[in-house]
């Protein structure tokens, strides 16, 4: 699997995105059922609210190979501030609608 990260913009002062690749590496978190090898493509952050990029840069990540897209788990958690994206729903509708069902999505990552 050939995996993009999308991540909240908000996060970027705080996260530097260790757990999400750590839980890729060690298949945990949202990982926790992938039988094959997990390569990290791309990281990229939202674009800011309310998701405004997120569809552009999930077309680059594909683009550059993903066949993967995992939201990170600052969005749909708000981890580490503790503030969950009140657009995540929306932002990963559009994404999947955009892409189509031949990418795999997550969720979260850990």
């Amino acid at each position: 699997m050939k995996l993009g990260i999308i991540r909240c913009m908000q996060t970027e002062d705080y996260c530097p995105g260790t757990a999400d690749f750590k839980a890729a590496r060690e298949k945990t978190g949202a990982f926790a059922a992938v039988t094959e090898e997990i390569e990290i493509i791309g990281f990229c952050s939202c674009g800011g609210c309310p998701g405004k990029k997120a569809v552009l840069r999930a077309r680059e990540l594909v683009k550059r190979g993903a066949d993967a897209i995992a939201f990170a788990s600052c969005i749909h958690k708000g981890t580490p501030i503790g503030y969950p994206c009140p657009f995540a729903k929306r932002m990963q509708q559009l994404v999947a609608q955009d892409l189509g069902d031949g990418i795999t999505y997550f969720d979260y990552t850990h």
